[in-house]
């Protein structure tokens, strides 16, 4: 996907870790979606997260159609609601004819207040509760997600009167560990998520004995923001050793295969772009030839991309309020941070940035971008090249649309940021900047 310049304005620097609408006037103010981006910090203020809408539509498009197009079976993507998820993204995303996976009742009433699909929402997560199943069945969602045997016993249960089964699925554990951060590898054998691979038997024993649940697929995740694409095949074989067993053992005929998500996107310049063809052609094959060689019919293939739909449509913008100087360095203080972004505190995750009007500048220094709140950690960039940047000015810092205000928090009491979509040319605020008042609403005196 190439960014789309607008009339009488340039594609950014580095245009392929902006939104698609992204471009620069002669001035060199950024510009999305036809908006004036320090424009709109003064009309919202910062913190500020802006959304491209066509960023993210672009997203789901090139997904169904790189995997409908790999794959001679059918498939279904679902958004994995983890990385961002309001009322306005799970309303593109259902427009766009994806599904949405959810991992708590948060995100389960999110999705229903939209007016998504229940049909087309799957629940995950390795430790939902008990009104969390009970949320999830009373709302006729698709598909359960099983991570663990406790949880089936508890949802065999709720579902023991049920007139027509719920369907299943279960989560593996399938013992690969992806060349990723530690803290979002998820496939190893003691990763906290799935189901051990000696478990399940006597999973599909309580799952026969059941008449409230119906298994209907097998599950895998590796994990997030992967870039090599090897792994994922070696996942899918381990799904159909499953399968064939299943099949063997019990009579059991799996009807779908899910992969999970965790493609990579590029945060800086030295990371690739990420390719949905070559990732949609693997898995397809893999499945293709793995059914074939066991005997098993086609299975629908569901994979569960997050990152790789959101994160680019997104852009934080922070105003620097104070500079601290080193002798070979000098640190940016912005009116956000870790509260707002915790990645890079959480695991070391990389951004670039941009002063939002003087894109075109030639760079002058190297900074460290500094967050507000009072952990030493919570430093968002470092060793970033930038222009001779002053007191006022907005940073841009693209790729932020993954996993930041999912994460957010009001540490040290500081209201979260407020959030605009962009659309041909329209900012429409989504999410209202928290209050003081929010912060005590809560509170009982």
């Amino acid at each position: 996907m190439e960014s789309l310049p607008s009339q009488n304005r340039n594609p950014p620097p580095n245009a392929g870790l902006w939104p698609l609408t992204t471009s620069v006037d002669h001035g060199g103010r950024l510009f999305i979606g036809g908006c004036d981006v320090a424009a709109l910090t003064q009309q919202y203020g910062t913190p500020l997260y802006l959304f491209d809408e066509m960023t993210i539509r672009a997203a789901c498009r090139a997904c169904r159609t790189a995997f409908a197009d790999h794959y001679r079976g059918t498939t279904a993507v679902h958004y994995a609601g983890k990385a961002l998820l309001n009322i306005a993204i799970a309303q593109i995303i259902a427009d766009e004819g994806l599904g949405l996976d959810v991992v708590s009742g948060g995100e389960l009433y999110v999705a229903l207040r939209a007016g998504f699909p229940t049909q087309r929402i799957h629940m995950h997560g390795n430790a939902k509760t008990h009104a969390e199943l009970e949320q999830a069945l009373a709302a006729g969602i698709g598909q359960i997600i099983v991570d663990n045997l406790d949880e089936l016993d508890m949802l065999r249960r709720l579902t023991a009167h049920r007139s027509s089964p719920q369907p299943v699925a279960l989560r593996i554990a399938p013992n690969i560990a992806a060349d990723t951060h530690a803290h979002i590898q998820t496939g190893h054998a003691t990763s906290k998520f799935g189901l051990p691979l000696d478990a399940l038997d006597a999973a599909a024993e309580k799952l026969c004995a059941a008449s409230g649940v119906r298994l209907t697929g097998l599950h895998a995740h590796l994990g997030s923001q992967l870039f090599d694409r090897a792994p994922y095949a070696a996942a899918v074989e381990v799904l159909l050793d499953s399968a064939a067993r299943l099949r063997d053992r019990f009579g059991v005929l799996i009807e779908e295969i899910n992969a999970g998500g965790g493609i990579g996107v590029p945060y800086t310049t030295d990371q690739p772009l990420p390719d949905i063809d070559a990732w949609a052609a693997l898995l397809g094959d893999s499945l293709v030839r793995g059914c074939e060689r066991r005997g098993l019919p086609l299975m629908r293939l569901v994979i569960e991309p997050g990152r790789s739909i959101i994160a680019r449509a997104g852009v934080a913008l922070y105003t620097i309020v104070a500079t601290k100087p080193l002798p070979h360095m000098r640190f940016l203080h912005i009116d956000g941070g870790m509260g707002d972004n915790i990645r890079p505190a959480l695991y070391d995750a990389r951004y670039t940035a941009a002063l939002a009007e003087r894109m075109r500048d030639p760079v002058e220094e190297c900074v460290a971008i500094a967050g507000r709140y009072c952990e030493s950690g919570d430093v968002l960039i470092r060793d970033l090249m930038l222009p001779r940047a002053r007191v006022g000015e907005i940073l841009a810092v693209p790729v932020a649309g993954a996993y930041t205000l999912s994460m957010a928090s009001t540490y040290n009491l500081a209201p979260r940021p407020a959030v605009v979509l962009i659309n041909e040319g329209e900012a429409r605020l989504i999410q209202r900047r928290e209050t003081y008042e929010d912060l005590i609403a809560r509170e009982v005196w």
